[in-house]
């Protein structure tokens, strides 16, 4: 009698755990993948130049990447700053460039606008970002039938053009906008 009992038990588990919801796959990100982003932006990297700094994950088998940034890391490496298009497929992550003195002068210079002279690595990058993390900003927000103009702090470094986050004096929202000039900012309602 206890046998059957054992089985029936065992059979309700089994039931139980089937009918369980299944938690997301995680699929690893590969050096492969940030070396395709790299190259995407004209700078030729090998996925033997990759180094990742953690292990990264993606709720997606093939995320597409987008590189926010490339900077100086010394010893003739260049920091990468990669996230996935989509903010729910992966955490923003690091990645190293393994490059020689002159592919690092090289990359800068592909990375650097065209009216950019084209100096060095280190040049590029104190030039030509026109905001930092941690300096105020001007927000110009515009809407329908709104224009706000708000005063932020930067969380990010970041050139003309590119999209960086910001946030309000009391850290309560999070604004994405795109630096139009030093210190001016422009965003969406």
């Amino acid at each position: 009698m206890r046998y059957v009992k054992l089985v029936e038990f065992g059979m309700v588990v089994g039931v139980v755990m089937s009918a369980a919801p299944v938690s997301a796959a995680h699929y690893p990100i590969t050096r492969e993948q940030v070396a395709s982003a790299v190259s995407r932006l004209g700078m030729q990297v090998a996925p033997g130049q990759v180094t990742l700094l953690a292990d990264v994950v993606a709720t997606t088998g093939e995320p597409r990447l987008t590189v926010r940034s490339i900077e100086p890391w010394g010893n003739g490496k260049m920091a990468a700053r990669l996230e996935c298009e989509s903010s729910d497929q992966c955490l923003p992550f690091f990645a190293s460039l393994n490059m020689s003195r002159e592919s690092a002068v090289e990359a800068a210079a592909s990375v650097a606008p065209s009216n950019a002279p084209a100096v060095g690595p280190q040049a590029y990058v104190a030039k030509h970002l026109v905001v930092r993390s941690g300096t105020p900003a001007l927000l110009l927000l515009d809407g329908d039938k709104v224009h706000i103009r708000l005063s932020v702090i930067c969380l990010e470094s970041g050139a003309l053009g590119q999209t960086i986050r910001v946030t309000d004096h009391d850290r309560k929202v999070v604004f994405r906008a795109q630096v139009v000039d030093g210190g001016l900012l422009k965003g969406r309602l």
